[in-house]
């Protein structure tokens, strides 16, 4: 009995191994574009000027010319239809920026979301849970939100014409 059920063993093809998936490359400008996307939809309106803020933001912090700016953008908003999770975006923030960086990030997801004028409770909560994925603390993420305020008071102080 023993040897019968070694012959059936012995007879069977090895199985392979299934191929390893290859390792995704973290991308900090992809991941930070797609969270900005995520935080300029949270009212359900892109606006005209959340796109905008987001070119101007991502282009000065990247370094970016127009073409690549288009072509990222592109991606991102694809990327960002398909998105079942922040995870992966915020492990890729985690993994390649210092927490200075981060900070900023935070700071630059308020600005989006002040961009229309308007906070909308899901803008806030959104950055609330990014900031934690992102180990951006309470106190950092509120000075970050303050100072886009801020930003966001005067830009709308200069745009409102004089008496």
């Amino acid at each position: 009995m023993f040897d019968a059920l070694m012959r059936v063993f012995q007879s069977a093809k090895p199985r392979r191994m299934p191929e390893p998936s290859p390792q995704r490359q973290s991308n900090p400008r992809l991941a930070a574009a797609v969270l900005m996307v995520e935080a300029a939809i949270q009212d359900e309106h892109f606006c005209e000027r959340e796109r905008a803020m987001i070119q101007s933001l991502l282009i000065r912090r990247f370094g970016l010319i127009e073409e690549e700016f288009v072509q990222l953008m592109a991606t991102a908003e694809e990327q960002n239809k398909r998105m079942v999770q922040l995870l992966g975006y915020t492990s890729d923030i985690s993994d390649t920026m210092e927490m200075a960086q981060r900070v900023e990030l935070i700071g630059m997801l308020w600005d989006v979301a002040y961009a229309d004028d308007r906070l909308h409770p899901d803008e806030d909560l959104l950055i609330r849970r990014i900031a934690g994925l992102v180990s951006v603390g309470d106190r950092d993420r509120v000075v970050a939100r303050n100072r886009a305020q801020a930003r966001h008071a005067v830009e709308q102080h200069v745009d409102q014409p004089a008496p």
